[in-house]
């Protein structure tokens, strides 16, 4: 059974290798969607036989879909570039998909903050919708917070894969100012106001649900990181939602 991969990325040359390294033995393509990388990040999947094709980033569903749309087999591995497989799941994936009655698959992710294995925090063990036939998938959810969605049958598989997000600083606040600013566009879209209440107490919510309520303070330092930077994005993204409602209006 043939599987193709689909990754879209952009300055990914930290990331991309071990994640293309890690589906060997598994795909028979690559393909790689490429939003404007000024870095080795295409040299990089090159080596690993990747299609790379270029398309200006609009948002993260319809790079999705387009990269989908670009698969030539039936079934369809999705993952990002700081996302790698185990062996034992690679295995797994293998020997399910020769013979078996769903169109999609649900596969179990493990977080990795600043290097460290997240139990707690919001980010511990979760599912993710990342094996499906192409024919029956398609990204939904517009700008941000995309979901790959199956029109079939959906199992879970019992092992896992890594993301490692933000193995330092530089890696989130790299991301910030993009996904604050789509999560606010997003909200606006939707019609929802920011209120001066909501700047100063949703920040502070954010890091009591993330550190106590989500038991971060189980995963140590890191776990207080996590929270003070959940909140700090909390007071952003509704600061900007509050500033598009104030332009909006007048």
């Amino acid at each position: 059974m043939k599987i193709s991969l689909v990754m879209i990325a952009k300055n990914e040359e930290k990331n991309i290798a071990k994640s293309l390294e890690s589906v060997k033995g598994l795909v028979n393509e690559i393909i790689v969607v490429d939003s404007g990388s000024t870095d080795n990040t295409n040299k990089i999947a090159q080596s690993y036989g990747a299609k790379i094709f270029k398309r200006t980033f609009d948002n993260f569903s319809a790079q999705k879909n387009y990269a989908l749309s670009l698969a030539l087999n039936e079934w369809v591995l999705h993952l990002d570039a700081d996302e790698v497989l185990s062996e034992e799941i690679k295995e797994e994936i293998k020997k399910t998909i020769e013979n078996t009655q769903y169109d999609g698959f649900l596969l179990t992710r493990e977080n990795f903050f600043l290097g460290k294995k997240m139990k707690y925090s919001g980010i511990a063990k979760e599912d993710r919708l990342r094996l499906a036939k192409k024919s029956l998938s398609k990204y939904v959810g517009g700008i941000i917070h995309e979901e790959l969605a199956v029109n079939g049958k959906v199992g879970k598989l019992n092992n896992t894969f890594y993301h490692y997000t933000c193995p330092n600083l530089d890696g989130y606040f790299n991301k910030f100012e993009q996904y604050t600013t789509f999560g606010a566009l997003k909200m606006a879209d939707k019609n929802k106001k920011a209120k001066i209440v909501d700047i100063i107490f949703r920040p502070p919510f954010e890091f009591i649900k993330r550190y106590i309520l989500k038991l971060g303070f189980l995963d140590g330092f890191e776990g207080f990181v996590w929270a003070v930077l959940g909140s700090y994005y909390s007071f952003a993204k509704y600061m900007k939602l509050y500033l598009l409602n104030k332009k909006d209006n007048q």
